[in-house]
């Protein structure tokens, strides 16, 4: 009988070898995705093209990660930053699951088997040798990942020793009620709740089982359990995300569910039938084997049940969740599971900033039509002017939040390559945000009849209309070539620098008009001046659009171009170093 000293320390133990294992699996996991980078992309984009291709990309990338809810949460992120469609995610999603019980066949052929500490010891020594090496580079990335994957077996030593030294009375004893089952899907839940990660759930599992602590059912019952617990993560990582991230998040739980049912009706036929099959083609029974292949069956056994229904389900998804996407001030590409693949995050700076320009543009368009131009011209509506003010706000959002996302990029380890482009951003961002500004200015003060031409005599407003009609005709011409979501696409600005020429020649002759008919008494000096004060700030936004454009294009291209988003029917580490854009004059 253990003293009670003894069991503390066997807790103590117990609770050391939770937190090595989350550990390893947190620096296996960052190690990763930070190596990755760009190849990520390229996998995501060719392997998740058909259904088949994206289940086994999904069981491929969460067996090499070893965690189904990091995959799911960065599958989330991808989707939210557009990275990914939803279909396209989604049967990533159920190979994950499937993926995860690679960690239960690597502790059950090789965790239970050797002497651990001698291997995993090794591996946090070279690891750790070639992250200080390599600090920011793909290589400390990689060696991240290398001490990630011994520290992880580190941890689970210590789970099996501990377990080994409670005893089998240490637990209550859980039977094969139906009550016993579900407290033991409980308890798999709550611990999968409680560590973020349905793999220390089933490694806790494994270790009490090969302890003798519970029976093979009741284990098979935690498992389940842990599998329902990895919904809770990718339901808070879809709180405030975009439609298809929710869309996403929603299979991902009806997926589990479904299982989890289908798996505690089936459970005991199952058992036995996988008891029967180790003693005739193994020569023996194990109950941690027989775990892991549970785990596997019914994991695979909830995709069998999907194939079917996946078109029916996607369709029944699509149709909800939309009013988010409604929202135009929040951002479509930006969100927080992204930042951890730097790499992933920039493209999805990218899109944001063109999906900001775009908004800048459409302001500018607006204000132009609220000024006079050769084609007829009416009096602008109060309507008008609170277009005005509503795009002017999702623009000044926008850059907030590309702004705050990019600070919390650059407080991780970004390379060197993607950390010169933040500051570019930042004045991209501003770029847009004069552009927006300077013509809301001029679109409120051709919304202004007393300042309009709607207040000048017959000849004066005839002279100023032909002075000015022809600059806001060109800018109009401008700005409807400056949208940089359609640029991003076509990948050539050449007809902007054009437009942009054009119009500068009809503003130099548009100012030299207005000072000869202010000369000549032919209108109000007040009135010349007024005008122009509007076209300096017409071409002074013009002129900070182009800039914006050009420096967007200017960025490294997007190589990952899926179709984005289905509409329903150290030494080189640089870690927070952003400066201020500089002046955007």
């Amino acid at each position: 009988m253990a003293t009670s000293s003894e069991t503390l320390q066997v807790l103590i133990a117990l609770l050391g070898g939770v937190g090595l294992f989350l550990l390893g699996m947190g620096l296996l996991t960052d190690g990763l995705k930070l190596a990755a980078g760009r190849t990520l992309e390229r996998i995501l984009a060719t392997w998740t093209r058909t259904p088949l291709h994206g289940l086994i990309t999904g069981l491929s990338l969460t067996a090499l990660m070893q965690s189904s809810t990091a995959l799911t949460v960065a599958m989330l992120g991808f989707v939210n930053a557009g990275l990914l469609s939803f279909s396209s995610a989604l049967w990533a999603i159920f190979g994950s699951n499937v993926g995860s019980s690679a960690t239960g066949w690597l502790i059950a052929m090789v965790g239970f088997k050797v002497d651990l500490q001698s291997y995993a010891l090794p591996f946090v020594g070279i690891g750790m040798a070639l992250k200080i090496t390599g600090n920011g580079t793909r290589r400390g990335a990689i060696g991240a990942a290398i001490a990630g994957f011994g520290v992880l077996f580190l941890g689970i030593d210590m789970l099996k020793q501990g377990f080994e030294s409670l005893g089998t009375d240490a637990l209550p004893e859980l039977g094969d009620g139906l009550a016993d089952h579900l407290l033991a899907v409980l308890v798999g839940l709550v611990l999968t709740i409680l560590l973020q990660a349905s793999s220390a759930t089933l490694t806790i599992t494994l270790a009490a089982v090969a302890g003798g602590m519970i029976p093979l059912s009741a284990g098979a019952c935690m498992v389940i359990g842990a599998n329902i617990g990895t919904t809770l993560t990718a339901i808070l990582a879809a709180i405030g995300a975009t439609a298809n991230a929710r869309r996403l998040a929603m299979a991902h739980v009806l997926f589990n569910l479904i299982t989890a049912v289908v798996a505690l009706i089936v459970l005991a036929p199952l058992l036995m039938l996988i008891e029967f099959l180790q003693q005739r083609y193994m020569g023996g029974s194990d109950p941690v084997g027989q775990l892991v292949i549970f785990h596997t069956l019914f994991n695979a056994l909830g995709v069998l049940l999907m194939w079917p229904i996946a078109g029916s389900l996607s369709r029944f998804l699509l149709a909800r969740f939309r009013r988010t996407d409604e929202d135009e001030a929040k951002p479509r590409y930006l969100d927080r599971n992204v930042i951890a693949v730097p790499a992933l995050a920039q493209q999805a700076l990218h899109r944001e900033l063109a999906r900001m320009g775009s908004y800048a543009v459409q302001l500018a368009d607006a204000a132009v039509h609220l000024n006079p131009r050769a084609e007829p011209w009416t009096e602008p509506s109060l309507q008008a002017r609170q277009k005005l003010s509503q795009r002017l706000e999702v623009v000044n959002s926008l850059q907030q939040r590309i702004g705050e996302f990019i600070s919390q990029l650059s407080r991780g380890a970004v390379s060197a390559e993607i950390a010169v482009q933040l500051p570019e951003m930042l004045r991209i961002a501003a770029y847009f945000e004069a552009m927006a500004r300077l013509t809301y200015h001029v679109g409120i003060l051709g919304a202004d009849d007393e300042r309009t031409l709607a207040g000048a005599a017959g000849d004066e407003q005839a002279i100023i209309m032909a002075a000015v009609a022809p600059v806001f005709t060109d800018a109009q011409r401008l700005f409807a070539a400056a949208d940089p979501e359609l640029l991003q696409h076509s990948g050539s600005t050449e007809l902007v620098r054009e437009m942009l020429a054009q119009f500068e020649t009809s503003y130099q002759q548009g100012k030299a008009d207005l000072l000869r008919i202010g000369a000549a008494g032919q209108a109000n000096t007040h009135q010349v001046y007024d005008w122009l004060a509007r076209l300096s700030d017409l071409r002074r936004a013009a002129e900070q659009g182009s800039k914006g454009i050009q420096a967007l294009a200017a960025l490294p291209d997007l190589e990952f171009r899926p179709g984005a988003c289905e509409r329903p029917a150290g030494k080189n580490a640089v870690t927070a170093s952003v400066r201020a854009p500089e002046s955007v004059s």
